[in-house]
């Protein structure tokens, strides 16, 4: 029997820090909180790893794309799980199984049997159970807070990770410096119990609610996409946030080469541009967490999207340290607010039985075309230079974010759309899918 859910739908008005009334929330939040630093403290070792192993920067970048492949091919498959099952369930079974590849990594590098091969097939092991956790986790949220506070569950999410995206690699750093990768493989592991024992305590959760619609999986699958066509502002915000990620969001390829062969500053300011854009990131977070309705108003996404824009085109013109820190900083600060404004305005638009597969959409376009947009951005910087690829992509996520707004006025407008029910939103897209076989 398939499942579904009814997400809590509280009248209250969004409150700064919100989601913390909600103790399900709260129990996730710790959770979160120690197995995102565990990531992080990976994803420095791993690559690191690849590189001892190796010596080929081609090599460690083939590690990356073997990890985040799954989701961009597999994502809907995860999707169609998660609007099946109990959300909790599935996250169980994820976080449980992620302690798998860092605990082998962890024996294999500390005994020194460790080769290349190995490294990617952990990397492929934690990118397909990614494909799974990942819908799960985004339309997870909205159950444990409800709609009022999902703004702001997001945002917190947000101030997480990228907190941890400055803790988990300076941890790690110490930590390889001082008795190597295998350390921090096993931290990542043993982090992963804290999520586990979070979900364990949670109680209350939304009641199941019998879905009597059987259908064929890739009927499901393709259900999310037809929602997608069909509902305009879902759909626009996917295209957009998709073109950003692969022309916009390319900072671990392109600023190595500002700071090496542009601004001459080496690893010690390389390491100081990524942290401006990280706290700008994190400053936006910390904004939406304060400020939640900022982030559901649809007129300010559109202007953070051209600040951003224009924040990179200033970098790429920068050939000043401190006018580059201080852009970065502004990009990482729109970055997280338009990103985050897209995540909440879509699972609030979007019908509960419907949000696994849409998130699934959502992940695809945020995480699954990243690797495509790392070798776009690297080709072209390495037959024109850095700043004429940072300028390009930044350009062209401007003009499709200013096509949208001419194109779909609505989407960036407030008061739409009104929101489709579940059992209608149902009726629809099983009409679409006789329509379609017929």
């Amino acid at each position: 029997m398939s499942e579904s859910y009814s997400a809590p739908s509280g009248k209250a008005p969004a409150k700064a820090l919100g989601a913390l009334r909600h103790r399900n929330y709260r129990l996730f939040l710790v959770g979160q909180i120690v197995s995102t630093v565990g990531t992080w403290m990976q994803s420095v070792a791993m690559p690191w790893l690849a590189l001892e192993l190796t010596h080929s920067g081609l090599l460690v970048g083939l590690v990356l794309a073997t990890q985040f492949t799954p989701v961009l091919l597999g994502s809907q498959l995860g999707g169609v799980v998660a609007d099946r099952y109990r959300k909790r369930n599935i996250l169980l079974v994820t976080q449980s199984l992620f302690t798998l590849p860092s605990f082998a990594l962890f024996l294999l590098s500390a005994s020194g049997h460790a080769h290349y091969w190995m490294v990617l097939v952990a990397a492929a092991a934690t990118g397909t159970i990614n494909l799974f956790d990942v819908p799960a986790r985004q339309s997870f949220l909205i159950e444990m807070v409800g709609r009022q506070d999902l703004m702001n569950a997001i945002a917190l999410n947000s101030s997480v990770f990228n907190a941890a995206a400055v803790i988990g690699p300076s941890i790690a750093g110490l930590i390889i410096a001082a008795v190597g990768v295998p350390i921090c493989f096993l931290a990542n592991s043993l982090s992963y119990l804290a999520a586990v024992g979070a979900l364990l305590l949670m109680k209350d959760l939304p009641a199941l609610v019998p879905d009597r619609h059987e259908q064929r999986w890739f009927e499901r699958i393709a259900q999310g996409a037809a929602y997608a066509r069909r509902q305009p502002i879902v759909g626009m915000l996917l295209i957009a946030v998709a073109v950003f990620s692969l022309f916009a969001m390319n900072r671990l390829t392109l600023i190595p080469l500002f700071a090496d062969q542009v601004l001459h500053v080496g690893a010690q300011g390389f390491g100081f541009l990524m942290a401006s854009m990280g706290l700008g990131a994190l400053a936006g977070a910390l904004t939406l967490a304060f400020v939640p309705a900022m982030g559901s108003d649809p007129r300010r996404q559109f202007w953070i999207a051209l600040i951003w824009v224009a924040g990179l085109l200033v970098f790429s013109a920068s050939r000043v340290y401190l006018l580059s820190l201080a852009t970065l900083f502004v990009a990482g600060y729109c970055q997280i607010s338009f990103v985050a404004a897209a995540n909440n305005r879509i699972q609030t638009i979007t019908p509960d039985n419907l949000r696994g597969r849409v998130m699934a959409l959502y992940s695809q376009a945020l995480i699954g075309v990243g690797p495509i947009g790392s070798m776009q951005a690297g080709a072209l910087a390495s037959w024109r230079g850095a700043p004429l690829a940072m300028a390009i992509g930044a350009v062209v996520a401007g003009a499709v974010i200013v096509a949208i707004r001419l194109a779909r006025p609505e989407v960036f407008q407030p008061g739409y759309p009104k929101r489709t029910s579940s059992k209608a939103a149902r009726a629809r897209a099983g009409t679409s899918q006789r329509s379609e076989r017929t």
